[in-house]
């Protein structure tokens, strides 16, 4: 039960940093300032929900094979 309760604290000190560690490298990476770096992010992760929610539903994989069987078999 200890070590349960002192992974968990390790691990909330730990991922923030890790988190703000990746952003920072990403920024460098890009040679961009980080806030543009949050901010595009958030544009993208905007753009990509609105794209699966308008055409990613009509491009599931179980409508599609619904679609195709029953034109399949309204050609036989």
């Amino acid at each position: 039960m200890i070590a349960l309760l002192l992974y968990r604290s390790v691990a909330d000190h730990i991922a923030p940093w890790a988190i703000a560690f990746a952003t920072r490298m990403l920024a460098r990476s890009l040679n961009m300032p980080e806030p543009l770096v949050h901010s595009t992010g958030d544009y993208v992760v905007a753009h990509v929900t609105a794209f699966e929610h308008s055409v990613g539903r009509s491009l599931c994989p179980f409508r599609l094979a619904r679609l195709l069987r029953a034109w399949w078999r309204g050609l036989q």
